[in-house]
């Protein structure tokens, strides 16, 4: 098996046995990033030295008997999550050359148990689309090509499209992404691998670069249901400098994947069944639920009557709660400055150099529904049908124990083809916001593929705090589907 084809259990596994070294491990992701990443654009910064020195002083922990629970796993760290002497820039011109001189709790958390971190990955401009078209260092390409057509370049989805397009073509064997409203999942889906939204305050946004902050939800993504488990694993716990991290004892989430759904309530949303949707997508979701069937599940018709209101819900609070955090880049206290005549053009030539057009446009938007006449008719409209969308699940919960829905209405689409359209491009995120606007957990799985051969994925959404139930779900989902093709990233090379 070659080093990069490991599994982070499997790779666990390795490293006890004394088949593989961390050293190994790490310099056969480092020379796949130097073979790939010229073309996919995954990495933004790669830290070669700094992972190899980390991978044999692991070696060493484990030699002494020292080691951690993701002792010598090598990762790929989303470039939103601030990292000690690494510069961190959220794909935006505005922070420049900013190296944080702390860790992100997230990023400690890793380091803690025995990781190393290969470099920092792309995503869109903090965060802000479902492409990773809006990076000011250009854009990621999935490693997955349709089976009709090789010569299109296909999206990784965004904003997590580094995390997921990394993880996809073997350059690292897990990554941490974020998700706002589906950033996690979407890309997870388009790139065909596993990727968990924990509930709102499971892991620490203390030192992740901030988009809308009651909205911001890290998590992993990585190639099985098992290592997002292990992983979350290592990333969750209370944090005193987040006043927004839960409190809780964290489960063991790998263990919950051998659960089993016999007996499990997976409830259906009728209001998932969109006007248009793709037939392949249909078919996909209702396979599922038979797999979920077949495993001894009950499968429940449900209503969740105010999901047609998500999306318009989401891009007024995420925007709002933008251009509320973003007014802290002003080239005066950190990363770009373009010089004015005074302050008040100081601020606005370094913000219009600095912000690229999407985030712009989110700002503009958000200032326009917290304005003076508009807060009433729009943001707080917005906040009350939000409480709307999360009673709905509140009720839902109370008869079943997970649901199941597709993640994207597509698979991935081709570069350029919906950047034209804002709306459209929103549009990627319908079966995803929801999850983000009720703070519950929801995961993405493989599950099948198109008719040009690219991944689809499936869903699955539970109570808060009740990741193990969707680490079940999502492990028979898993096994049901089989999946065993993989991109063919090596034919870039």
């Amino acid at each position: 098996m070659h080093p990069t084809d490991f599994t982070i259990r499997g790779a666990l596994e390795a490293l006890n046995e004394g088949i593989v070294t961390s050293e190994a491990l790490t310099q056969a992701h480092l020379d796949a990033i130097q073979a790939l990443n010229p073309r996919l654009n995954a990495f933004i910064t790669v830290t070669a030295e700094k992972a190899l020195e980390a991978a044999r002083a692991s070696d060493k922990r484990r030699s002494d008997g020292l080691a951690g629970k993701l002792e010598g796993i090598p990762l790929a760290i989303k470039d939103l999550f601030c990292t000690a002497g690494t510069r961190t820039t959220a794909a935006s011109r505005i922070l420049g050359e900013f190296t944080p001189p702390y860790e992100s709790t997230v990023t400690s958390n890793l380091l803690r148990d025995g990781a190393v971190f290969l470099g920092k990955v792309n995503l869109d401009e903090f965060a802000m689309g479902s492409s990773n078209a809006t990076s000011a260092y250009g854009e990621v390409e999935n490693p997955w090509q349709r089976s009709n057509d090789d010569g299109v370049r296909l999206v990784p989805g965004g904003s997590s499209g580094g995390s997921a397009a990394a993880v996809a073509a073997r350059l690292a064997l897990g990554a941490t992404a974020t998700d706002t409203g589906g950033s996690i999942r979407q890309p997870a889906a388009f790139c065909g691998i596993a990727g968990i939204k924990p509930t709102y305050g499971r892991c620490s946004r203390w030192g992740v670069v901030a988009f809308a902050s009651s909205l911001d939800t890290p998590g992993p993504v990585a190639r099985t249901v098992e290592d997002c488990a292990i992983l979350l694993e290592s990333m969750s716990g209370h944090d005193p400098k987040d006043s927004t991290s839960a409190n809780l004892p964290v489960p063991d989430f790998a263990a919950a994947c051998a659960r089993g759904v016999k007996g499990l309530r997976i409830g259906v949303p009728k209001e998932y069944r969109l006007e248009g949707m793709p037939e392949e997508i249909e078919a996909l979701w209702q396979q599922g639920l038979d797999w979920l069937r077949a495993e001894g599940a009950e499968i429940v018709d449900i209503s969740l009557p105010h999901t047609k209101y998500a999306l318009p819900t989401y891009y007024i609070v995420a925007p709002a709660e933008a251009s509320s955090n973003l007014a802290r880049y002003d080239g005066v206290r950190y990363g770009a400055r373009v010089n004015g005549e005074d302050l008040k053009d100081l601020y606005e030539r370094t913000r219009a150099a600095g912000f690229g057009a999407e985030v712009k446009r989110r700002i503009m938007i958000g200032t326009y529904v917290l304005s003076a006449g508009y807060y009433d008719a729009y943001y707080l409209k917005a906040q009350k049908v939000r409480t709307l969308i999360k009673r709905d699940f509140d009720e839902a919960f109370k008869t079943v124990d997970a649901i199941l829905t597709p993640a994207t209405p597509s698979a991935a689409f081709a570069a350029g083809e919906k950047q034209d359209d804002p709306v459209a491009m929103y549009l990627n995120d319908v079966f995803t916001v929801t999850a983000n606007l009720a703070g519950i957990p929801g995961m993405t799985v493989p599950a099948g593929y198109d008719r040009h051969g690219l991944p689809l994925g499936l869903q699955v959404l539970a109570r808060d705090f009740d990741e193990e139930t969707v680490f079940a779900v999502g492990t028979a989902i898993e096994l049901a589907a089989g999946l065993k093709a993989l991109p063919q990233v090596r034919a870039f090379a």
